[in-house]
């Protein structure tokens, strides 16, 4: 039999989640809810309160069908494989110095796109023994693929990949560097109350115009400075196949469900506790640990360094938890 009390208890319960869930994601109420679950991570602050939440959403450009653009997957023979506990490929490539950047996209959907370059820009130094070091374009990657989505909008990490492969992309540092023959065009935005970059509003960026020429100050012509991928594929979901993946070749790209909680991510292992669905995201996963008997992919993002640990986090690893496992992409370099 259900008592009054029962019944007010119930509507007690009720009314508290309802709460939690319609905190406001950057509020310090919904931080320290975060942080009351106990997880296995601490939250903080990364973004100002009153930074726009549709340029939150913006940041999310893998779209909802990037695996109708996924390549074919390519499959390890793990026989006689022996994988660390740990492994990072900053420390296993230290003469490579793109893989400890972290990039920033600006206030454009170019995730996606950003992935990709990082990926690449670390393989062929890797590849060639740390002989080339290039950093591709995402300018000229999230401007110039027609195939790979729509730029700023969003986009299909798999066919950016495909893209290299085809096309090639030229090099390119970030907004402001006159490094390389396209420089990203996007500026950064200011995630805190105090700083020196634009505000981050609502209003996402315009895709920049296809460009197949480089800036004056750069010497090598477009045609020239294009560097080429000579294949891309997937990689099976498994986690020791990712993991031989990254150890014999290299970063990753991944994609996976962000959620409203990830935002104020500070340290530890992140899993899911609470929040609302933000949209898809694509990132560069550099390797894997354990850490307070928890195993955790290490991830680069592309919000600048002043978010997470130090443009850093680290994810539940092993229950393809938000799809992490499930959409990984990754090329070899044509050198």
């Amino acid at each position: 039999m259900w008592t009054t009390l029962t019944f007010l208890t119930c509507l007690l319960v009720i009314g508290s989640v309802k709460s939690n869930d319609e905190l406001h994601p950057l509020s310090d109420k919904f931080i320290q809810h975060i942080n009351n679950q106990k997880s296995t991570w601490k939250a903080g602050r990364n973004f100002a309160p009153n930074v726009s939440m549709q340029y939150i959403k913006n940041l999310m450009g893998v779209l909802p069908n990037h695996k109708n653009f996924l390549p074919p997957v390519q499959v390890h023979n793990l026989e006689g494989v022996e994988l660390p506990e740990e492994f990072d490929s900053r420390e296993q490539w230290p003469d490579c110095p793109t893989i400890k950047e972290i990039r920033d996209q600006g206030n454009c959907g170019s995730c996606w796109a950003f992935g990709a370059v990082e990926v690449m820009s670390d393989r062929i130094c890797i590849h060639s023994k740390a002989q080339t070091h290039f950093r591709f374009s995402a300018n000229d990657l999230v401007s110039c693929c027609y195939t790979c989505g729509n730029g700023c909008n969003g986009g299909y990490p798999g066919s950016a990949f495909q893209y290299w492969v085809r096309k090639g992309i030229v090099s390119g540092g970030p907004y402001g560097s006159e490094q390389g023959c396209r420089p990203y065009e996007i500026p950064p935005c200011e995630h805190h109350v105090n700083g020196t970059r634009q505000p981050c509003t609502g209003t996402e960026d315009v895709t920049p115009r296809c460009v197949r020429e480089c800036e004056s100050s750069y010497t090598i012509p477009y045609d020239t400075d294009r560097h080429f991928g000579s294949k891309s594929y997937s990689v099976s979901s498994t986690v020791e196949q990712i993991q031989t993946e990254i150890a014999q070749n290299g970063p990753v790209e991944g994609a996976f469900s962000v959620y409203a909680d990830l935002l104020n991510y500070k340290s530890g292992v992140y899993q899911h506790v609470t929040g609302s669905f933000l949209g898809g995201h694509a990132i560069k996963i550099l390797g894997w640990g354990i850490e307070n008997n928890v195993p955790y992919w290490l991830i680069a993002n592309s919000w600048n360094s002043d978010w997470g640990d130090n443009g850093m986090f680290k994810i539940l690893r092993g229950e393809d938890h938000l799809g992490i496992e499930s959409s990984i992409v990754a090329g070899i370099p044509k050198l």
